[in-house]
């Protein structure tokens, strides 16, 4: 079965960066669209970033346009979510999610899920 598996969460310092990675294992899923989606504790999960199959569109959640960045690895099962200007408020568990159509990732209701990195943004 597809496993979708993050890396790269830790502690960064307000107005830091950090890159996020995801990677899929188990088979090619190279036409499914990508992204990520986050939770703080409390809150309700929230729509990060998305970027479809071929890497050519890209959708933000409105709290890090302009900030965050996700690209498509060199290898087509794979993505990076770049943090930058991180503020505490990024504070979450960062899950990879993906699905054949990106239309799906304004329901949230996708195929596939990973079981999430931290990120703690703090001084």
């Amino acid at each position: 079965q597809v496993q979708l598996v993050e890396s790269g969460g830790g502690l960064v310092q307000p107005g830091g960066s950090l890159r996020l990675s995801c990677l899929a294992s188990g088979t090619t899923i190279s036409r499914y669209a990508m992204g990520w989606f986050r939770q703080a504790p409390g809150k309700e999960r929230e729509f990060v970033a998305a970027i479809t199959w071929s890497g050519g569109s890209v959708t933000y959640g409105d709290s890090v346009k302009g900030r965050f960045a996700i690209s498509r690895g060199d290898a087509k099962n794979s993505i990076h979510l770049q943090m930058n200007n991180a503020k505490p408020e990024d504070t979450a568990v960062y899950y990879c999610a993906a699905d054949r159509l990106v239309i799906n990732f304004a329901s949230g209701n996708l195929e596939l899920w990973g079981q999430g990195t931290l990120v703690t943004v703090s001084s």
